[in-house]
């Protein structure tokens, strides 16, 4: 068996955006994943299905493995004759003791490459508002270690020079050791009132940071109960943390919110919640799934010169929907004819992204509004397919029935209880991480609470408000005993997001 390849990947500081294209490139492909405490586990959803993925991670002296029993795990995987994707906090070759882990692979006789990743020493004060380098401060900036090799028999550290220099100062892993870092500079000559700025958790969602002086550092840290990781900033640009903080100011920052959509739908609710700084803990409870047999899709689709109206009820419906169109050789010319109909934005802009500008588009999206829109229209008479989830609510064909339509609805995708731990979350709420818990649909609603038992939820009820879409999501949810705390006026998601950033500001 020939030895693999081994690539020593920077992760970045933490947020997701921060890792590279290449790096993801590489976990999408790998067979092995190793990664540490501080690389993002969100990550993880990049690997390759039936991928191995270990975790070695090491948090403030405690390690799941010491660092010589993790060169000779990847050694061994390697000599597998596997592609290994060692993930690491921040950069490999920056305190990340990358240089250590290629070192054994020259030794072992393994090829490896490194690809570098966005150091916290860097991206942190940037998030806070700092840069490391200003002209009006300083040009340089010196990376310090805080933590150093505990067997060494002397220290690297020159703080005679630290106090003397005009760079900024950027400690890695030095909480623990503040008071003797701010001793040892201001009695080495440091101004006891110069800036220093600490950051924890840099561009993570629950990021904090704060502004002292050297002097008082140390004391103001143990108040505000200050722990790693953090990032210690030395120096005047620290002055610039309130004038240029943005990060700090999103919204949404440290709110924890459970998003319960199918997988397939959250992305767009996911990303919108993390750009507003949400902690956005995904809780898919809803599976989509393909129909085992389409020929009743296929036959329906050969015949569309037959019917007056299409009405999508949802993005999976489109997708589906159009994944058999495409299956029988056709294409958006075989709505010719046809009036077509969407509910809601997102479904209305996935049909225009397949080259269909619906006819119709309700202002309220339920079955009553729709079914006057309709009415206007001149739907009484007419033959209607409505291409959705096998097993939905019968609301809205039964409402257009009784308007006088023909309706037949054509089952394209199949919906069902998603398979998923609900550890995490249940772990979340007891820890007081989570603030919102959104619902964006009855099935969202009763699936929820057949994963985690009502009588679970409600011990922490007091402390997470509760966000419905409509009316329609807040009866399931009363069913249950809960009352929703937050409801848009508009039944979608981005009005969904608006009312939770207002409820968060006040």
């Amino acid at each position: 068996m020939g030895k693999g390849l081994v690539y020593l990947i920077g992760a970045g500081p933490g947020d997701p955006g921060l890792l590279t294209v290449k790096a993801r490139e590489v976990l999408e492909t790998a067979d092995v994943l190793i990664y540490d405490y501080l690389a993002n586990a969100d990550f993880l959803n990049y690997a390759k299905a039936g991928a191995e993925v270990i975790y070695v991670g090491k948090k403030g002296g405690d390690h799941t493995l010491p660092q010589d029993k993790i060169n000779e795990l990847i050694v061994a995987k390697a000599g597998e004759g596997k592609i290994i994707a060692r993930l690491k906090g921040g950069d490999p070759y920056v305190f990340g003791r990358g240089g250590e882990e290629a070192e054994e692979l020259v030794e072992a006789g393994i090829d490896f490459e490194v690809i570098p990743g966005i150091t916290a020493g860097v991206a942190a004060p940037a998030y806070a508002g700092i840069p490391v380098t200003h002209r009006d401060f300083t040009t340089s900036v010196c990376f310090i270690t805080g933590h150093e090799d505990p067997t060494k028999e002397k220290t690297g550290h020159n703080w005679e020079v630290y106090a003397k220099s005009t760079s900024t100062l950027v400690f890695y892993m030095g909480v623990k050791n503040l008071p003797m870092i701010a001793e040892n500079l201001i009695s080495n000559g440091r101004d006891p009132e110069t800036p220093v700025a600490l950051v924890r958790w840099g561009t993570r969602c629950n990021q904090e940071s704060f502004v002292s002086t050297l002097e008082n550092v140390a004391e103001e840290a143990e108040n505000r109960k200050f722990k790693a990781p953090s990032i210690i900033v030395v120096g005047g640009v620290c002055s610039l943390h309130d004038k240029l903080g943005w990060f700090e100011k999103r919204p949404l920052l440290n709110k924890g919110v459970v998003v319960t959509r199918a997988r397939e739908q959250a992305s767009g609710l996911v990303s919108t919640l993390g750009r507003l700084g949400a902690c956005v803990y995904e809780f898919p409870t809803i599976s989509i799934t393909p129909l085992e047999d389409y020929s009743a899709v296929r036959k329906e689709i050969k015949a569309l010169s037959g019917w007056d109206w299409l009405i999508f009820t949802s993005v999976n419906g489109v997708k589906h929907f159009f994944n058999q169109l495409d299956e029988t050789g056709l294409d958006a010319r075989a709505f010719a004819g046809l009036e077509i109909a969407a509910i809601g934005p997102a479904t209305a802009d996935a049909l225009v992204a397949k080259g269909i500008k619906p006819d119709f588009v309700p202002e309220k999206y339920v079955a009553e509004g729709v079914v006057s829109g309709l009415l206007e229209r001149g739907i009484k008479g007419k033959k209607v397919l409505i291409p959705r989830a096998k097993v939905a609510r019968e609301v809205l064909p039964e409402e257009l029935r009784k308007a006088g339509a023909d309706v037949t609805v054509l089952p394209v995708y199949e919906t069902g209880l998603a398979d998923n731990d609900p550890g995490p979350v249940a772990d979340a709420l007891k820890a007081g991480k989570i603030h919102y818990l959104t619902f964006t649909s009855s099935s969202t609603v009763e699936n929820f609470f057949n994963l985690i038992e009502p009588e679970t939820f409600h011990k922490y009820k007091d402390a997470v408000k509760i966000a419905c879409i409509g009316p329609v999501t807040t009866r399931t949810l009363e069913k249950f005993g809960f009352e929703p705390d937050i409801q848009p006026d508009d039944y979608t998601i981005p009005a969904l997001v608006d009312v939770l950033v207002q409820e968060a500001a006040e």
